[in-house]
């Protein structure tokens, strides 16, 4: 596919036309013909590539003022058409568009610290229930009716318009994005022709990238100040203390709101709960109509993703009523309170992806009202990341649960027993349990009848990343396996 800058809304220095074959931003992909985006970058610029991406082929150059200073050898010899830009990272996502041109007919995204995956794979299905081709793209790939692998919870802009691409000529019409605070921040969303947007909630996460809570609340916003078109709809937890600040962002830009939530001051709200071992009975307040379904999903906050997901398909054109006929058919996420095994005394074994204090707390918390005997929590915190949320994590673990084993997460190129230290700071007298996979033994050998046990931080990934090497590790097989050899089935 060859196209020109112009036609991908680019201009070169010089007024300088050229026709390129694809776009590449790491200069190991460039080949002949591509336009080379050398973006900048938290370690090291892009513009130290644009050497061998120009020997590689490259026959255009994307990049920032910064970019040409240190690439000007580069750009002096070769002399390949130069567009630079403010914001290069913005330029490419609007370039992808452009380029790969197609995307399904709807597209919707969330973000938030917490829920996305589960609300864009809720929106997902309920588009299928009401007959519709559709896909979720987020931490767990591309599902739905296409899939495909995706290295990130919010794909970098050319990967992310070419899957579009690729969803709409086979035929996808509906999709649901999770956008994440470090996609929203790069720029990655820009150009995604968006119908809707939804906020969860904000808590603490991803400081190690953003460093301050404003920077942090500022990329999410970015979803809505930025992305979302003037003619969108914004769907907004209007619970959560930032629901309010975003609502009024989207008024200064006379963006529509549905609001959503438990309080009276939401559109649709959850105005009732009942739980019980396989699920809940919720009853809903829409605008003043009464509905009541079932759900078998554990923890009462998935009734909050999915009046967020119900929200998302009705700003995107779905009857009300259909959308809440379909409800009660919602399958549950996997590595999102999901639930891994059961032992033979009638204890329950679930896995959850919580990685976050807030999470921690929330999911342990959703879980209490479905036992009636105690809940034991794993917990750990990832190595290379926020680290000042490690002895948060222990003590939401603390404060919530009955006992709690504290063991290795993805200790990546930190001292796994350092980062375990951190979180029993907070965890008080829990139980530190460095290998994973035991503790996870006896966390179930712990289990009595009525008790539960809820394995957070991994949730659907199925390696440990130690080191440079991840190791296949799935916290849901660990499980089953633990509770079969346990009870004698193996």
């Amino acid at each position: 596919m060859v196209k020109s800058l112009s036609e991908l809304g680019l201009t070169a220095q010089g007024g300088r036309d050229a026709h390129i074959t694809g776009l590449s931003v790491d200069s190991r992909d460039t080949l002949d013909g591509h336009l080379f985006a050398a973006l900048p970058g938290a370690r090291i610029h892009g513009g130290e590539f644009v050497e061998y991406a120009l020997r590689m082929g490259a026959r255009v150059i994307l990049t920032d003022p910064e970019g040409v200073k240190i690439a000007a050898s580069a750009i002096e010899a070769h002399d390949p058409a130069l567009v630079v830009v403010e914001d290069p990272r913005q330029a490419l996502s609007y370039a992808a568009a452009l380029y790969y041109g197609r995307q399904p007919d709807t597209m919707v995204a969330v973000t938030g610290t917490n829920g996305k995956t589960s609300v864009a794979n809720f929106t997902r299905q309920i588009w299928q229930l009401l007959g519709a081709r559709a896909i979720n793209i987020g931490t767990t790939g591309v599902e739905g009716d296409w899939q495909a692998p995706s290295p990130h919870t919010t794909p970098e802009p050319i990967t992310l318009h070419r899957l579009l691409s690729q969803a709409a000529h086979a035929g996808v019409t509906h999709g649901a994005m999770e956008a994440s605070s470090h996609g929203l921040a790069q720029r990655r969303l820009d150009g995604v022709r968006l119908t809707s947007a939804a906020f969860t909630n904000f808590t603490q996460d991803h400081l190690d990238y953003h460093e301050t809570f404003e920077a942090y609340f500022a990329a999410k916003a970015g979803l809505f100040t930025r992305v979302l078109p003037d003619e969108g709809v914004a769907v907004i937890n209007i619970d959560d203390p930032k629901g309010m600040e975003l609502e009024a962002l989207c008024a200064e830009r006379g963006i529509d709101v549905m609001r959503v939530g438990r309080s009276d001051a939401a559109d649709l709200r959850v105005v009732g709960q009942r739980f019980d071992a396989t699920g809940q009975d919720v009853r809903l307040d829409f605008v003043g109509n009464i509905t009541q379904v079932r759900l078998d999903l554990i923890g009462g906050f998935q009734a909050d993703n999915v009046i967020a997901a119900a929200g998302l398909c009705m700003t995107s054109g779905a009857d009300p009523d259909e959308v809440f006929s379909c409800l009660m058919e919602l399958e549950g996420v996997r590595g999102r309170m999901e639930h891994a095994a059961t032992r033979d005394n009638g204890a329950t074994v679930f896995v959850d992806y919580a990685h976050t204090p807030d999470a921690v707390a929330t999911a342990i918390k959703a879980l209490r009202p479905h036992v009636m005997g105690r809940v034991i929590a794993i917990v750990g915190a990832g190595g290379d990341r926020d680290k000042t949320k490690r002895p948060l994590m222990g003590q939401a673990a603390r404060e919530h649960a009955d006992l709690v084993i504290v063991t290795d997460d993805n200790p990546r190129s930190e001292d796994p027993a350092a980062i375990r230290a951190e979180v029993m700071l907070g965890a008080g007298e829990a139980i530190e349990v460095a290998d994973r996979a035991e503790a996870i033994l006896r966390g179930i050998d712990a289990l009595q009848p009525g008790d539960a046990l809820l394995i957070c931080g991994k949730g659907h990934e199925t390696g440990q990343v130690v080191g440079d090497v991840v190791y296949p590790f799935d916290d849901v097989e660990q499980a089953s396996m633990a509770v079969a050899a346990l009870d004698g089935a193996i």
